[in-house]
């Protein structure tokens, strides 16, 4: 079964800039979508970028989502990150029939 590590998560200041990342110990087919949801408290989870979609048009302009199949990875670039970019980012894998959940990796924006 594919499992999902994400990393890069930390503190940051408002106007920096994070790189997430996750890789996959199994190898995922270019057909699965790809993507990264966020989890504030009180609130569900949701979708802020996938593949072959693009990103969410709230973030768009500092969300850059991108794929690296020759290392099974993909990565989220956030720049000039806000307070309310805050939250627990999963990464997620998947296809028609199976679906994918990393274990989330904490992003916190504040001076």
């Amino acid at each position: 079964q594919v499992q999902l590590v994400e990393s890069g998560g930390g503190l940051v200041q408002p106007g920096g800039s994070l790189r997430l990342s996750c890789v996959a110990s199994g190898m995922i087919a270019n057909d699965f979508f790809m993507g990264w949801y966020r989890q504030t408290p009180g609130k569900q989870r949701e979708l802020v970028a996938d593949i072959p979609n693009g990103v969410l048009r709230s973030v768009r302009g500092r969300f850059v989502i991108s794929r690296d199949n020759s290392k099974n990875m993909v990565y989220l670039q956030i720049d000039s990150m806000k307070p309310e970019d805050t939250g627990v980012y999963y990464c997620n894998a998947r296809d028609m029939s199976e679906n994918y959940w990393g274990q989330g990796t904490q992003v916190t924006v504040s001076s």
